[in-house]
């Protein structure tokens, strides 16, 4: 019964943009702070959960907003993501330092950040802060724009990378095997 508990409140932290700006506007008239970063999210990795962490570390509720899988396909290329949208948005709900997940269809999350209005906007260290979507929004409204540093050598492509040199290795290890 514990699992099917558990399951259940990872899908009460997935939420729909409309009833999160709602929720996100209640929790700044209680006087918490409202952090939001987005990304693919594709295969969950270390540098996932560290991001994660430092970002929840800025503020009261952090509110990750998800590249939908067309959204990601136009980022990534057409083989991705590996790991649908419904799946990645549960793996991210399951982590104790998000407190909110929201999926954008849109090329960038601006239309996302102008609904939320979030008090913090969080990317990462890759990103110089006039390059960040939405900052100039969130700087306008009185909020603020930090970026955190990643964990070195930690990403999606990179784990692909290896899974793709590993197969073909063993497709030629078998092939040697097999002459």
């Amino acid at each position: 019964m514990r699992t099917g508990r558990t399951r259940s409140l990872r899908r009460t932290k997935i939420k729909s943009l409309k009833v999160l700006a709602k929720i996100a506007t209640k929790l700044r008239a209680e006087g918490k702070i409202v952090v939001f970063t987005n990304g693919c999210f594709d295969i969950l990795h270390s540098g996932h959960v560290q991001y994660l962490e430092k970002a929840k570390d800025t503020g009261d509720y952090l509110i990750v907003g998800l590249n939908s899988d067309s959204s990601v396909r136009k980022i990534k290329g057409k083989n991705r993501p590996i790991v649908s949208e419904s799946d990645r948005a549960e793996v991210l709900a399951g982590l104790q330092s998000v407190d909110f997940v929201v999926l954008f269809g849109q090329d960038t999350p601006l239309k996302t950040i102008q609904a939320l209005k979030p008090d913090v906007l969080i990317k990462g260290g890759d990103w110089s802060k006039d390059k960040i979507v939405g900052a100039d929004f969130v700087i306008k409204h009185g909020g603020r724009v930090e970026t955190v540093t990643l964990k070195a050598g930690r990403s999606t492509t990179n784990i692909i990378e290896r899974i793709k040199k590993q197969v073909l290795n063993e497709r030629d290890s078998s092939r040697t095997m097999c002459k």
